[in-house]
């Protein structure tokens, strides 16, 4: 992943800093920003198999996001040690998505939403570019991720229309879990019945 490489750069996907097109200015869609896109049993993409992703931007456009539940054995410390203060000692990092895997992207809770670059979900939001010494104390929690994900315009709708994803609203608990690898069932069974059946079911469905 050349995680050795990292640099600080922006979160947003390429594709959303575009200029619109007038066909795009007038689509108007229903933004997912801050919503949770949990991996239905029949997306079978590796790169999305079984994940839980925050939605960090939508419209037109596309969309950006980062996955919540893939922890890498990799800590912060060691991939992007400039973040390293921001986080627990040995806190890991998470595979954000596969776009620009050699990027970080930090994802923060902060009491001063105003210092946010993009604010997501109430006090969370993404931190682009360095971070000052002195906006450091007031970041209150913190996860680094290497890479995003991302849509082009239409992509995420048409993968809803599949079925590839359940929409689900995001807690700060989901982004900050202690424990990411049980995110996926524990979004899918508060669902209910019908839904903690997907957590059944296995990465690999050839062992169902």
């Amino acid at each position: 992943m050349g995680i050795s490489n990292f640099t600080r750069k922006s979160v947003r996907y390429e594709k959303l800093e575009r200029t619109q097109s007038p066909q795009e200015e007038a689509t108007i869609v229903e933004s997912l920003k801050g919503r949770l896109l949990v991996s239905g049993g029949g997306l079978y993409d590796a790169s999305f198999r079984h994940t839980v992703v925050l939605v960090g931007e939508h419209d037109a456009r596309g969309a950006v996001g980062v996955i919540l539940n893939r922890a890498l054995s990799t800590t912060v410390a060691e991939a992007v040690p400039p973040l390293a203060s921001l986080v627990d000692t040995d806190a890991p990092l998470f595979e954000g998505g596969p776009v620009r895997p050699d990027e970080a992207v930090l994802l923060v809770e902060t009491a001063r939403t105003e210092l946010l670059d993009v604010q997501v979900l109430e006090s969370v939001g993404f931190l682009t570019g360095e971070v000052p010494a002195a906006l450091r104390p007031e970041v209150l929690r913190a996860r680094v991720f290497a890479g995003h994900a991302g849509w082009g315009a239409g992509q995420l709708e048409a993968e809803l229309e599949t079925d590839a994803w359940i929409l689900d609203d995001a807690r700060k608990e989901d982004v900050f879990t202690d424990a990411p690898e049980l995110l996926r069932a524990k979004v899918l069974r508060r669902k209910g019945p019908e839904y903690a059946a997907l957590a059944r079911v296995p990465f690999d469905p050839r062992m169902n």
